[in-house]
């Protein structure tokens, strides 16, 4: 069941469920952008890849 559907009712697991889903899905998206992010800076820079 999903938020948006009327049956749905907020209990205490569905609060911790959902509280713990958003923070695990927020640290991967953080993690991801701060990845992309130094990637780009280390191409602008033109850091790493000459290692052959």
């Amino acid at each position: 069941m999903f938020p948006f559907i009327f049956e749905w009712i907020w209990d205490p697991s569905h609060m911790v469920f959902m509280g713990g889903l958003w923070y695990a899905l927020g640290i991967i998206g953080l993690g991801m952008t701060y990845c992309i992010v130094k990637a780009a800076v280390d191409t602008v820079q033109g850091k790493g890849g000459h290692d052959h």
